[in-house]
């Protein structure tokens, strides 16, 4: 499970992230945010969807499932997380359509 560092850093990026994307509707930076695609569901630290991919119900609500790749995906590292299983969850996104993955180690500060 998510420490303090962990948190703080996926709060902080979530915030930075949308306070440039949300108003001009570009982007949206989710956290833990399940996309399943290609038979298997990811739930990256942070899940960035374009605007245009963030489909909407009715009553102008997000709907809940997420059906494809994020735009882009942020995994932060946590004590005793293996970088190798990690890597390996960003490559499938790359594979199926993601632009962008980063793995970020608190703990080594990259």
């Amino acid at each position: 499970m998510p420490k303090t560092k962990h948190s703080l850093l996926r709060v902080k990026a979530c915030n930075e992230i949308n306070q440039v994307t949300e108003t001009p509707k570009i982007a949206y930076a989710f956290p833990e945010l399940r996309c399943t695609f290609d038979g298997r569901s990811i739930v990256p630290d942070i899940a960035v969807l374009l605007w245009e991919q963030i489909q909407f119900d009715e009553s102008g609500e997000p709907v809940d499932d997420v059906r494809i790749a994020p735009y882009w995906t942020i995994e932060i590292l946590s004590p005793q997380q293996s970088s190798n299983r990690v890597t390996r969850k960003i490559i499938h996104c790359l594979k199926h359509g993601c632009q962008l993955g980063l793995l970020v180690d608190p703990d080594d500060r990259s």
